[in-house]
């Protein structure tokens, strides 16, 4: 294998791992901004897991943040619950921050007790430690 066909399989494998971590933070933001909306909203543990359900899914079918962004803007109108767009927005993003955080922890401390990932995501493994 060529040093440019490496350079170019460390590439795929960067992006492939971005593309991973941007999909389970969304998920995880999601959630959290489920659980987040559903108290303000009142709603009791049940309905409030079944939300950030919604949640989720409205971010894989529809149209991505915005669709999520819509539904919670909705409800809280509905339900007159006091938030501008700009703290929802703010909680969008901040929950997506510590989500990102947050795997990337759990990562560094799985990989801490000898975890070994699948071979393919040991590359994703190894350029998270030169990113750091």
């Amino acid at each position: 294998m060529t040093t440019f066909d490496e350079r170019e399989r460390a590439e795929e494998a960067k992006l492939r791992h971005e593309e991973e971590l941007k999909f389970k933070a969304t998920v995880r933001r999601n959630k959290w901004l489920g659980f987040w909306a559903a108290e303000l909203l009142g709603l009791e543990p049940a309905a409030a897991e079944e939300y950030a359900s919604a949640l989720i899914a409205a971010e894989l079918e529809e149209d991505g943040d915005e669709e999520v962004f819509r539904m919670i803007r909705t409800d809280f109108n509905t339900k007159r619950v006091d938030k501008t767009d700009e703290e929802i927005r703010d909680a969008m993003t901040n929950l997506y921050d510590a989500a990102v955080i947050e795997i990337k922890e759990v990562a560094a401390e799985a990989k801490a007790l000898g975890f070994k990932p699948p071979p393919q995501e040991q590359d994703h493994q190894e350029q998270d430690q030169d990113e750091s």
